[in-house]
């Protein structure tokens, strides 16, 4: 066994620990170092193609990049009766999607008197498109 330290694979999100490893799986971890990074953007990327993924939430991110039309006289951003209006869905159905798109942070959402106000996070938009383009 060689007296190097290296990470071990069985690595977690926010830790790393370290241990003894023959030179084999040193080799093989430097092999597999290109993945583990790249794993990184991952779990980003995989929520936003799941939340993009569905025709719904396609029609309520393109209504909410128009400017105006806001019931609380904002000029980006909808609010949840809004959207209803908009893609004539009930509130309920629109509630689920609003929470789809904000876990995967395409959306933000906040609380204004008794309206829950959306608009669209520009730049994770289009830092995810950049990261797909990258992946594929």
């Amino acid at each position: 066994m060689s007296d190097r330290a290296i990470v071990e694979f069985g690595i977690s999100r926010d830790r790393f620990s370290v241990t003894k490893l023959p030179d084999c799986a040193i080799s093989n971890f430097l092999f597999l170092l290109p993945f583990l990074i790249m794993t990184d953007a991952t779990p980003n990327l995989d929520r936003f193609l799941h939340a993009i993924a569905d025709p719904t939430r396609r029609r309520i991110l393109r209504a909410l990049k128009e400017k105006g039309g806001c019931s609380l006289e904002k000029e980006t951003g909808l609010c949840a009766a809004d959207i209803e209006q908009r893609v004539k869905l009930a509130q309920p159905t629109v509630s689920h999607h609003m929470r789809i798109l904000e876990r995967a942070n395409l959306v933000e959402g906040k609380r204004e008197g008794h309206w829950r106000w959306y608009r669209r996070n520009e730049k994770l938009i289009v830092e995810m498109t950049r990261e797909l383009k990258v992946q594929l």
